[in-house]
């Protein structure tokens, strides 16, 4: 990998930890419906400057069921989810939990897609959930609470759709521009959220921070992240660019901490460190010589 493809590993892994930031921040004011109607409609909104700077044409007739599959699973479902968590749990927690993602999508991977499940994809699921337990269940946090643990539930739950999502792609949208795929399920996911957010937008005051945390976790961590991550795919690989699992939570819990004022104690710290290394053995389980290239358009090149 060049300077500028680890460049963009590094700051799509700090944009995308840092969006459980601005998660926790706008949740407990704006409510979870509205939060997530607002980070999905803004950021797919903003796809459209960019697809009309580089000519790009969706061709919805031909598209829109798989635009509709993956904004319905990759991001309304999980967007509401990770939502509904920021309410109850530190930020810390949700971007950790959803470090899981490769390892849910290579079980779901051997159910629906007939891969192989080896030793070593079971030796890292098994890892990934004792560390969510540790992580959820080491805490100083209210965990008596029912809300706390259906939070963690929700998070899991997300990781699982994005998961689907993945799997749906592979098997039924390979074949779309993956460009085409980030925005337009963007807008489609800002459309399913709109009858959710509309009726439930609570009595706060628009403030400055409101603003700036609403536009940087749609347009920062929505929509340029995208961006940069299929960049990524295109330079580098998939699964390469898969790689920002194992940076993102550890921006995250930087993030948590020098913001939020957030802690992990010692066994939440022993939690988070085996799910990396559980991500770790999925993600770097073979080589990128034997790993299949996405194919993305030349719009996405130097």
């Amino acid at each position: 990998m060049r300077p500028s493809d680890w460049s963009r590993l590094v700051v799509l892994s700090a944009l995308w930890g840092a969006s459980f930031i601005f998660l926790r921040v706008l949740a407990p004011v704006l409510g979870a419906t509205t939060t997530a109607g607002l980070r999905v409609g803004v950021g797919g909104l903003a796809f459209l400057p960019y697809f009309a700077a580089i000519r790009f044409a969706p061709r919805w007739r031909e598209h829109w069921v798989q635009y509709l599959v993956v904004g319905l699973f990759n991001v309304a479902t999980p967007m509401l989810l990770f939502s509904f968590a920021a309410v109850h749990i530190p930020a810390s927690y949700s971007v950790v939990i959803n470090s899981s993602t490769p390892l849910f999508g290579t079980l779901l991977a051997a159910v629906f897609l007939g891969q192989r499940l080896t030793v070593r994809g079971i030796a890292g699921l098994t890892l990934s959930m004792i560390g969510v337990a540790l992580v959820a269940g080491g805490g100083s946090t209210d965990q008596d609470s029912r809300l706390f643990w259906w939070s963690i539930g929700a998070c899991l739950a997300a990781a699982v759709s994005y998961s689907l999502s993945g799997i749906y792609v592979k098997r039924f949208a390979s074949h779309v521009d993956p460009i085409g795929t980030a925005g337009c399920s963007q807008l489609l996911a800002g459309v399913l959220l709109v009858p959710f957010w509309v009726t439930d937008i609570p009595p706060v005051d628009v403030t400055p921070t409101i603003i700036l945390n609403v536009l940087a976790l749609a347009v920062l961590c929505t929509t340029i992240g995208f961006l940069l991550y299929f960049r990524l795919i295109a330079d580098v690989g998939p699964s390469r660019a898969m790689t920002v699992g194992l940076l993102t939570p550890a921006f995250g819990v930087l993030w948590g901490a020098l913001f939020l004022g957030e802690r992990l104690t010692p066994i939440q710290g022993g939690g988070c460190a085996l799910i990396v290394v559980s991500v770790a053995m999925v993600l770097l389980r073979s080589s990128e010589s034997t790993a299949p290239k996405l194919q993305v358009r030349t719009h996405l090149r130097h």
